[in-house]
């Protein structure tokens, strides 16, 4: 039976893009599965309805995607087995490419990862926000010519729903890209062969007590173990209190590794190792 991998859909988005990118490197057989939001994404891998979720958690401009990083952190099962970069491109496509744009529809990344260009260029243009940039592109198709409607969306889903190119990636930065995980429950499929590069952690620490985070990167620092990225999120118990994500090199010594994992353990409120996986920078042209 083929697995089922879940995507931010409908079809088009950038999600969808970049599965189909992991699909073909990796050689795997899955079937793909929309779901109109994040979170029902997760919950579907979370129940075993899909085998994995593949899913955002991070865009160089825009940062953090919440739902994503609170539900890993929340959930007993789901684990990260991959991570991809997927450079992102953003279109801005519709029904004509002449005429008054007057609507822009598009998810609330994309609209802030080109707000420069949108300034410049639909100054006047009432901007919507939609639940994924295909979703975009699906409203728009379905207007008139003359509505003066334009999604900014992947070529993908542009052409999907009849739309023509009025200007082509017009991110307000070439460095645009969007951090990926694969994301399965715990031991329901084999860790993948190559060498891991990230171990990413969450916990809690008491943030009422002085110095505490301070403590807790000390753990780290002693024994040389480098930090690639920290981000704090409400923990969702009391006003004040944060759990902290830590991104740690996995090139670093085994032991250190290790070792620095159990004394932060041993500050936290508790700690979770969310998986230790490959990162994989993708080729979007």
């Amino acid at each position: 039976m083929r697995q089922k991998m879940g995507v931010l859909g409908p079809v088009g988005t950038h999600s969808e893009a970049a599965a189909l990118y992991l699909m073909a490197w990796q050689r795997l057989d899955c079937e793909i599965v929309c779901f109109g939001d994040i979170g029902e994404c997760l919950h579907a891998a979370e129940t075993g309805a899909v085998d994995a979720a593949f899913v955002p958690v991070e865009n160089s401009l825009e940062g953090a995607i919440a739902v994503t990083l609170d539900t890993l952190a929340h959930s007993d099962t789901l684990r990260v087995r991959r991570e991809v970069i997927w450079p992102v491109h953003n279109y801005l496509m519709a029904r004509r490419a002449d005429g008054e744009i007057r609507c822009v529809y598009s998810h609330a990344q994309p609209i802030a990862q080109c707000r420069d260009f949108l300034l410049r260029c639909c100054p006047r243009a009432e901007i919507i926000k939609t639940a994924s940039t295909a979703r975009a592109a699906e409203i728009v198709g379905a207007a008139s010519a003359d509505a003066g409607w334009a999604a900014i969306c992947t070529r993908r889903a542009g052409e999907l729903n009849g739309l023509v190119e009025i200007a082509g990636k017009i991110e307000d930065r070439g460095s645009n890209c969007t951090r990926f995980f694969e994301v399965v429950r715990d031991g329901t499929i084999p860790p993948p062969a190559e060498k891991n590069d990230t171990v990413l952690l969450v916990c809690q620490i008491d943030g009422a007590r002085a110095g505490a985070l301070y403590d807790v990167l000390g753990e780290f620092a002693r024994r040389s173990v480098n930090l690639t990225r920290i981000e704090s999120r409400p923990a969702r118990t009391e006003l004040g209190a944060y759990m902290f994500f830590f991104d740690l090199d996995a090139h670093s010594d085994a032991d250190a590794v290790h070792a620095s994992i159990d004394a932060v353990a041993e500050k936290s409120v508790w700690l979770k190792v969310l998986g230790a996986f490959p990162v994989h920078m993708a080729h979007n042209e």
